[in-house]
C-alpha cells in the first residue's frame, strides 16, 4: 500500500514496501491537518538498507500511496532518535516535516507593504526563494483569499520566518488556507478560501465504514446569567478617568436586578455568571431587548468529532478516499449525527492504512439539539454492545492464529539451526496445524454472505471479511515462510527424513494466504 524512499543527495534508498518482507518499517504514521505542516514519524531496524543513511535536514523522504499513485507525505528529516527495546533490538526513530516546513528555513526583512494579498504573498515567496537551495523553492499558485478593498497594509519583521510572516500577516488577519500543489515538476503554494471539495459522495456511516467516533463540546465560554452593560455615563467630576465611569444598565427595567437569567442554560450547567458590553446603546430597553438576544446566542456551542473510518476506497467499495479538507456525510444513528462535516486533520498508519483517524472541524449545536443527541444515545447503546462484543471475538481469533503461525516458523528455525531432528518433526507439524487453523479462521469470515448494512450499525460482512484478509497478510511474512520451507525441505532430504507432514500441501495453503483466497474465496 505504502512505499517510503528516503533520498540523500539525489540517490534513493526504498525503506518500506508492502511487497519485499525484508524492507519494512516496524511503525509509520502521517499527520496531516488544515494550515499546519505534515509530518511522519517512523522507526528502521538496522538491517534495513537505509539504516545509518538517515541524516536530520539532509534526508528527504517521500511515502507515495501505491494504491492511487499520489505522494502522502514529502519532506525532510528533522529529529533522530535511537532506543534498545527491552528484548535487545535496537531501532532509530525519527519525525519527520512536510515541504511547507521549508518556509521556515527563511527569515523575511524589515520593510513596508501597501497591496492585494496576492502580491504581497509573492513578494515574501520571492524574498524566501532569494535564500535557500532550489528544491526549497515555491512558485505563487492559486490565491481566492481577498481583502474586502483587496489592499493590504503591512511592515514586515526580520525577526519572523516566512511561515511566520504568512500566519501572522495572512492567516491570522484575512483567514484562508494553504495548500502544497505539484504540477509539471513544480511546486506551489496555493491561498484558498476553502481547500477540499464542499461535499463528497461517499459517506462516513455506522453501518458501513465508521469504526468509533468521539464528540467534543466546547461549554468553556457559556453565560447562563448574563450581566448587560450599555453606554458610559458622564461624570460631573472633570478628574474622572473612563476606568472609573459607571455604565446604563437594566435595572430600571428589569425589576431592580443588572442581569437575565437564561433559565434553560441554568437547569442545565448552574449558574455561571459574565457580561457583555453594548458601547452605544443608551436606552435601558433597548440595551435589554439586545442582552436578551445575546443570552439566547447562549443556546449554541461548538462541538467536534474525531473519529476512525475505515477507507473502503482500498478494497474498491467506495469512490473517495478521505482527504483533509473534503466535506463527507456522516451517519451515527447511535449519536443522533446526519450531518455534511469537514475533515480537517487525518493521520495515517501505513502498516494498517485500512483504518484512518479523523479530525472533523467545529460544528456549532443548539442545547436542545445537545439534549436530544444524549437522550438517543442513551436509548440506542445497548442495541449495538453485542454486536460489538461478537466482531471483537473474533477478532481475537484471527489474531491468535496469525500468532501461532509466526511461532511455529520461529521454532523450526531454531531446530534446523540446532539439528534438533524430533524438535522439527514437531515444529512442522505445529506450522501445518497452525496454517490449517488460519486458514479455516479465515473461511469462517463470509466472503460472498450479506453486503448490506445491518441494523446493528456494523459494516456489511462482505467488506469487513476483506479487510481482515488485508490485516492478516499484514501480521504474516508469508515470505519467510516460504523460505524457511524450502530449507526444510532441503535439511531433510540430506538427512533422508520422511516429512511428518506434505510440506507441498502446506505450500498451497500458503499461497493461497498470499493471494488473498482460501478455497477459491476472494
Amino acid at each position: 500500500m505504502y512505499k517510503v524512499t528516503a533520498i540523500n543527495d539525489g540517490v534513493a534508498t526504498v525503506i518500506h514496501h508492502p511487497k519485499v518482507n525484508s524492507i519494512k518499517l516496524p511503525t509509520g504514521s502521517i499527520a496531516k491537518e488544515i494550515n499546519l505542516i505534515d509530518s511522519f514519524n517512523f522507526q528502521i531496524y538496522p538491517s534495513n538498507p537505509g539504516y545509518g543513511k538517515i541524516r536530520p535536514f539532509k534526508t528527504l523522504i517521500n511515502v507515495l500511496n501505491l494504491k492511487t499513485g499520489r505522494y502522502d507525505f514529502e519532506g525532510r528529516v528533522l529529529q533522530p532518535n535511537e532506543e534498545m527495546e527491552d528484548s535487545g533490538v535496537v531501532n532509530a526513530a525519527f519525525t519527520c516535516e512536510g515541504e511547507l516546513g521549508y518556509l521556515h528555513d527563511s527569515q523575511q526583512k524589515h520593510r513596508e507593504y501597501r497591496g492585494s494579498p496576492t502580491t504581497f504573498l509573492q513578494e515574501i515567496l520571492n524574498y524566501h526563494n532569494s535564500q535557500v537551495e532550489d528544491y526549497k523553492h515555491f512558485r505563487l499558485g492559486q490565491v481566492t483569499v481577498t481583502d474586502p478593498n483587496d489592499y493590504v497594509y503591512y511592515y514586515t519583521s526580520a525577526e519572523q520566518s516566512t511561515f511566520d510572516t504568512i500566519k501572522d500577516k495572512l492567516l491570522d488577519r484575512l483567514g484562508g488556507e494553504l495548500q502544497i500543489r505539484k504540477a509539471d515538476g513544480i511546486r506551489y503554494l496555493d491561498y484558498m478560501v476553502r481547500i477540499g471539495e464542499l461535499k463528497k459522495n461517499t459517506p462516513i456511516r455506522l453501518s458501513k465504514n465508521l469504526k468509533s467516533i468521539t464528540k467534543q463540546v466546547d461549554l468553556t465560554s457559556i453565560i447562563t446569567r448574563l450581566t448587560v452593560l450599555g453606554a458610559r455615563i458622564e461624570s460631573e467630576d472633570d478628574t474622572a478617568t473612563d476606568a472609573s465611569e459607571a455604565r446604563i444598565t437594566i435595572e430600571s427595567v428589569n425589576n431592580g436586578l443588572p442581569y437575565l437569567d437564561g433559565y434553560a442554560l441554568i437547569d442545565e450547567y448552574d449558574i455561571k455568571g459574565g457580561s457583555v458590553t453594548f458601547d452605544d446603546v443608551t436606552d435601558p430597553n433597548i440595551l435589554k431587548s439586545k442582552g436578551q438576544e445575546y443570552l439566547e446566542s447562549q443556546k449554541t456551542f461548538l462541538a467536534q468529532y474525531t473519529l476512525n473510518a475505515v477507507d473502503l476506497s482500498l478494497i474498491n467499495k467506495a469512490i473517495d478516499s478521505f482527504e483533509v479538507g473534503n466535506s463527507h456525510p456522516v451517519y451515527n444513528p447511535i449519536m443522533n449525527i446526519n450531518e455534511d462535516l469537514r475533515i480537517i486533520g487525518k493521520s495515517i498508519d501505513i502498516n494498517g492504512p485500512e483504518g484512518n483517524d479523523l479530525t472533523i472541524g467545529d460544528k456549532f449545536k443548539q442545547l436542545h439539539q445537545i439534549q436530544a443527541d444524549n437522550a438517543k444515545a442513551a436509548r440506542n447503546i445497548a442495541q449495538i454492545q453485542s454486536q460489538v462484543g461478537a466482531q471483537s471475538q473474533r477478532i481475537g481469533t484471527l489474531s491468535a492464529e496469525v500468532k501461532a503461525v509466526n511461532e511455529s516458523v520461529v521454532q523450526i528455525n531454531q531446530a534446523i539451526i540446532d539439528n534438533d531432528l524430533p524438535g522439527m518433526n514437531q515444529a512442522i507439524v505445529n506450522l501445518n496445524e497452525a496454517i490449517y487453523d488460519l486458514n479455516s479462521a479465515i473461511e469462517g469470515i463470509p466472503l460472498y454472505g450479506d453486503a448490506t448494512p445491518n441494523t446493528s450499525g456494523l459494516m456489511p460482512a462482505t467488506d469487513k471479511a476483506k479487510l481482515d484478509l488485508i490485516s492478516a497478510k499484514q501480521l504474516i511474512d508469508l515470505d519467510l515462510i516460504k523460505t524457511t520451507l524450502e530449507e526444510l525441505q532441503k535439511k531433510l532430504q540430506l538427512i533422508s527424513v520422511v516429512n511428518p507432514v506434505d510440506l507441498n500441501q502446506m505450500n498451497e495453503r500458503i499461497t493461497a494466504l498470499e493471494g488473498g483466497t482460501t478455497n477459491g474465496n476472494t
